[in-house]
C-alpha cells in the first residue's frame, strides 16, 4: 500500500471516529460542579440580599450554606430572622431553637427567640433570661438586646427597669442605624405613657 493510500485510509478512519464521537455528544453528561463559596460566605451574601429586601435570594443562600455545613447557626439565626419578619414565630422560634441545639450561648438566637416570646406575650421570665444570656456576650448586638430587655420590663410594669436599659440602648446605639433609634423612641413613648397611668 502506497503513503498516499495509507494516509487516504487514516484520513476516512479518522472522520468516521470523529463523526461517530460527534453523533454521542447527545448523551447526558455527568458534571460535579464545586461550590467556592464557603458557609460564612453564603451567609454574608444572603444578608446582603435581606438589607436590599431580597429575601427569596436570601432565604436561598442561607439553606445552601445548610447544604453545605447543616445545622450552622449563623443560617439557621437568618432563616429564622426572614420567617419572624413575616411573622411566621412558629417557624422562627423552630430555627432559632435548632440553632440554640448547637451553640446555646449565640447572642442572636437568645436575643431573637426572647424576641419570638415577646411577640407572643408569652414565656416573659424564659425570654428575660435569654435576652440577659444574650446582654453578657456584650458586642455588637448589645443595644438591640437592650431594646428587647427594655421592652420585657415595659410588658411587665417595670418602668423604672425599662427606663435604665432604653437609656444605655440609646447611648450604644449606632447613629446610622435609623430603624433601632426609631424603635427606641417608639419604645420611650410607650413608656412615658403607661408611667404616666400608673401615677
Amino acid at each position: 500500500m502506497s503513503g498516499r493510500a495509507r494516509f487516504t485510509g487514516w484520513a476516512v478512519f479518522s472522520l468516521l471516529l470523529l463523526g461517530s464521537l460527534q453523533a454521542c455528544s447527545g448523551l447526558p453528561r455527568l458534571v460535579v460542579l464545586h461550590d467556592p463559596l464557603t458557609p460564612e460566605e453564603h451567609v454574608k451574601l444572603a444578608t446582603a440580599y435581606q438589607s436590599q429586601g431580597l429575601k427569596e435570594l436570601a432565604a436561598k443562600e442561607f439553606q445552601t450554606a445548610l447544604r453545605q455545613q447543616r445545622e450552622y447557626p449563623p443560617a439557621l439565626v437568618g432563616l429564622g430572622n426572614l420567617s419572624f419578619e413575616s411573622g411566621s414565630f412558629q417557624e422562627a422560634e423552630e430555627y432559632y431553637r435548632r440553632a440554640l441545639a448547637v451553640a446555646p450561648d449565640d447572642p442572636s438566637a437568645n436575643n431573637n427567640l426572647a424576641m419570638v416570646y415577646l411577640s407572643r406575650g408569652e414565656r416573659l421570665d424564659e425570654a428575660e433570661r435569654m435576652a440577659q444570656k444574650a446582654l453578657e456576650q456584650g458586642g455588637p448586638l448589645r443595644p438591640y438586646v437592650l431594646d428587647t430587655l427594655a421592652s420585657i420590663d415595659v410588658r411587665q410594669g417595670r418602668y423604672k427597669e425599662a427606663k435604665a436599659a432604653l437609656d444605655e440602648a440609646e447611648a450604644l446605639a449606632p447613629l446610622e442605624n435609623k430603624t433601632l433609634r426609631e424603635r427606641l423612641a417608639e419604645l420611650r413613648r410607650e413608656l412615658a405613657v403607661r408611667d404616666s397611668q400608673t401615677k
